[in-house]
């Protein structure tokens, strides 16, 4: 297994250039060079806390807010210890599933209760608004339930504005989702909508404009350029370009709006989240399931890496990982505020992680 190394800004450099090459190598070798990386950065303990002092359940998905200091994120209802209840954690529950957090971890906001079966992402557009997935798979769904299989857009108040996608009810055409894990909203208002959480579901992203008209959708389960095995998360760079976590085919692909690809880079191991730092051009990718089984040779933990090239330059070890385990640990979910800290939502540690860099 590789791990995080300390080294200098410009070996560094010079490792994430080279790491960028042999990572897309089959091997050890590029494996371990991928990681070999320094990290930066500190974790901060204790950092999120909920109203009354009540227990986190699992964290999805996490964004910034316009204002580049409030945090949003998906939090999956009740703290449920029964390890089966991993899918459907919001099914009997009246409880917020969405949270908006001060910078100092403190709940400003909140709403969604009883909305929701399994919320998992998140996304803020242009005019400050909230969408919401609910990712439940269809066997999770009690009979007659009228939740799931639907992206929510809500006002940064909680009010629903619009709903895409017939609710409790699976399919692969205009009208309904497939367990849509992710979704994302262009500067033109237009919506792109990762559908889904299946490695043999939809596998595809839906467009639609931004008052919810159907437009197009792209993609299908296979491993080609453009073909997906589990799209569990989707954001867009300042170009436009979309980068889709193809997470079951351990890639980040990255495709223009009309789904024609554009590149695929296999230097970030298995990723499950992605998130684009505009401001200092920075890609950053949360790997929860690299493992001895799905992904041997690779850690588990977020990596860091220059947005135009995807050289690979930080990673932040998960280090409570067991490689034996193959249900997923750490960040699947990050973002990163204005002033560059990060934040890691893990659904199984039931932890909302920030981390601030503590080194040039």
């Amino acid at each position: 297994m590789g791990h995080a190394l300390r080294v200098g800004p410009a070996k560094a450099a010079v490792l994430g250039l080279i790491g960028l090459v042999l990572a897309a190598l089959p091997g050890p070798a590029g494996d371990v060079l991928a990681q070999a990386l320094p990290n930066p950065y500190r974790m901060v303990e204790t950092w999120a806390t909920l109203p009354g002092g009540r227990g986190m359940g699992a964290v999805g998905d996490v964004t910034i807010d316009r204002d580049g200091r409030h945090i949003w994120a998906v939090i999956r209802c009740e703290p449920l210890a029964d390890p089966a209840r991993f899918g459907d954690e919001c099914r009997d529950s009246k409880v917020d599933a969405v949270y908006k957090f001060a910078p100092d971890g403190t709940v400003v906001a909140s709403f969604g209760g009883g909305m929701f079966i399994w919320p998992h992402g998140i996304d803020v557009d242009p005019d400050g608004n909230v969408w919401v997935t609910d990712a439940v798979a269809q066997n999770r769904i009690p009979k007659g339930d009228k939740r799931g299989h639907q992206v929510v857009k809500f006002s940064p108040q909680g009010k629903v504005l619009m709903t895409l996608g017939m609710a409790g009810m699976a399919g692969n055409d205009q009208m309904h989702f497939n367990s849509p894990a992710d979704v994302v909203v262009a500067p033109s208002g237009d919506v792109f909508v990762a559908d889904g959480h299946n490695e043999n579901g939809n596998n595809r992203v839906v467009r639609f404009s931004k008052d919810g008209k159907f437009i197009k959708a792209f993609g299908k389960t296979g491993y080609g350029p453009g073909e997906f095995r589990t799209l569990h998360g989707i954001t867009m760079d300042a170009q436009g370009r979309l980068f889709v976590a193809d997470r079951f085919n351990n890639r980040v692909q990255i495709l223009d709006q009309d789904g024609k690809p554009l590149a695929q880079w296999l230097q970030f191991g298995r990723p499950s989240g992605v998130f684009l730092d505009q401001v200092r051009g920075r890609i950053l990718v949360a790997d929860s399931e690299s493992d001895d089984v799905q992904n041997p040779g690779w850690d588990m933990g977020i990596r860091i890496g220059d947005l135009k090239t995807g050289g690979v330059q930080e990673f932040i070890l998960f280090p409570w990982a067991d490689p034996r385990d193959t249900a997923g640990n750490g960040a699947e979910f990050v973002a990163v505020d204005r002033d560059g800290n990060i934040y890691g939502g893990e659904p199984r540690p039931k932890m909302l992680r920030k981390y601030v860099r503590v080194r040039p």
